[in-house]
């Protein structure tokens, strides 16, 4: 995929993208006429590949088509039961309902987004690791309220990202092994299946059963329950909101009259020759800024479901979803890009330290409490909470809780 109003997008690449959806709403209608005949419900002769009866172009048909419906499945099961064969075209697709499609088919195409911000923090990890351990006694100017403050360490300041960092890649494992399939049928009681089947008992055991064959968590009906979708977006937030607290104290650190950092290859102007734009840091910023926004419309929609299925909320959320996931997936990709390649420069840093005045202030005050001569540094604990940081790291690097 391509956006010109999202330059990097292509970062992304088929993740989100309709191809990638369409091929997901079929894993679930193959998965699920796969049970239908393992269970012995639907004669053997409905068994298919119903992956062969894609064409080039059919996303775009489908797309077309499902404004008629409202949603994309009633189109695509059109499409698979005029190009199959009897049995198999009066077996696809029941027992389930449209709702079922899709919302198993997003939970499919949110776990390769997950998958690859992983990769991608596994990266951010190793590389302010790094910079952590390298930069633990370089002296810094620490600011509050863009004031100076007090003496610190860059090791100090990176290992506060690392943390950023780990809070929000943490939960990420565990999201992606509790992903859920949706198989609730129309008003999601599970009726359809249950006739299908003969038994309750049934009915269960085909919805786990194309749970399994997905590799999805096998949950009961949460057609109008959508925890499960704003989860995953609060997640994508927490993502984005740790990047963006890194690309900002980048964008700052990077100003001329700061100058302690600066992106490994930034970017240029198109009428300033002179210009070394932290690119990087921008499009990581614009990331950070939208992405709080779309995780609020998810909310906003669970909060107006209603009914069995929802008339407008629930549709809000595809697309939503999809940005979402793909400017998370690519803020991730410029995010291991700047934090690979980032330059510090520790001489300036140490001239911004010594530039500062009335640093030692606070330290005064406390020596005349405690009558004790002052400790040397006043950098206080930092050390100790470096390396509680870089133990956090290893342990995650390693895939220890």
């Amino acid at each position: 995929m391509i956006d010109l109003f999202w330059p990097g997008d292509d970062l992304a690449g088929d993740l989100m993208s309709d191809g990638a959806f369409l091929s997901a709403m079929v894993a679930v209608e193959q998965a699920w006429l796969d049970g239908l005949v393992d269970a012995g419900i639907a004669p053997r002769q409905a068994r298919a590949d119903l992956t062969i009866l894609l064409a080039d172009g059919d996303a775009a048909t489908i797309a077309r088509r499902a404004g008629a419906d409202g949603n994309p499945v009633s189109a695509l099961v059109l499409m698979l039961r005029e190009r199959s064969a009897e049995p198999t075209a009066r077996w696809l697709h029941r027992g389930l309902t449209s709702q079922d499609v899709v919302d198993t088919a997003l939970m499919l195409c949110t776990r390769d987004v997950l998958i690859r911000i992983g990769d991608e923090f596994a990266i951010q990890v190793r590389a302010l690791t790094e910079l952590a351990e390298t930069h633990r006694d370089t002296s810094a100017l620490a600011r509050t309220l863009t004031q100076a403050a007090l003496p610190s360490t860059l090791g100090a300041k990176f290992a506060r990202w690392l943390t950023g960092v780990l809070d929000a890649a943490e939960p990420i494992a565990g999201l992606m092994a509790s992903l859920p399939a949706q198989v609730g049928g129309a008003v999601g009681s599970l009726a359809a299946a249950t006739e299908l089947a003969g038994s309750v008992e049934g009915a269960i055991a085909l919805s786990d059963g194309l749970a399994a064959t997905l590799r999805l968590a096998p949950t009961p009906p949460w057609h109008t329950t959508r925890w499960q979708v704003t989860r995953i977006g609060d997640a994508l937030v927490s993502c984005c909101d740790a990047w963006g607290h890194i690309a900002t104290d980048v964008t700052t650190g990077c100003r001329p009259e700061i100058g302690e950092l600066a992106e490994g290859h930034g970017g240029g102007s198109s009428t300033l020759p002179h210009k070394n734009n932290p690119v990087r840091s921008v499009l990581i910023r614009r990331a950070a800024l939208t992405a709080g926004p779309l995780g609020s419309i998810l909310h906003t929609a669970a909060g107006a479901t209603v009914d069995e299925r929802s008339d407008g909320a629930w549709h809000t959320e595809w697309a939503t979803l999809r940005t979402l996931a793909r400017h998370t997936v690519v803020a991730a990709a410029h995010t291991s890009d700047l934090l690979s390649g980032l330059r510090v420069d520790p001489p300036r840093a140490a001239a911004n330290l010594a530039a500062a005045e009335s640093l030692l202030s606070e330290q005064r005050s406390m020596t005349e409490l405690t009558g004790r001569a002052a400790l040397p540094g006043y950098t206080g604990a930092a050390d100790r909470l470096i390396d509680s940081t870089l133990g956090r790291a290893c342990r995650f690097v390693k895939g220890a809780p």
